[in-house]
């Protein structure tokens, strides 16, 4: 992939990285299971929405070809691809 496409997805994740580390925070420090929860529900759609980033942004280079000399992706790769992070 290229370099634009390594730090959309890179930035991304650091950004989800975060969520959790919030969470253990506001947990710390005694917070109210209301302003927990929906911090808690917000990291595992941030790993998703990292994870669609990376895989749209990286989508045409990845089925032109491989970064290892690999054979260009199927048709049903992306689709595959895909699904694996729903």
């Amino acid at each position: 992939m290229d370099e634009e496409t390594v730090g959309a997805g890179l930035n991304r994740l650091r950004r989800a990285q975060g969520q959790p580390a919030g969470v253990i925070a506001m947990i710390e420090a005694g917070r109210d299971c209301r302003d927990v929860v929906p911090r808690l529900a917000a990291v595992p759609r941030a790993l998703d929405r990292a994870g669609f980033k990376i895989v749209a942004r990286g989508m045409r280079q990845c089925r032109a070809a491989s970064d290892e000399g690999a054979p260009p992706m199927s048709e049903a790769e992306p689709e595959k691809l895909f699904l694996a992070l729903a």
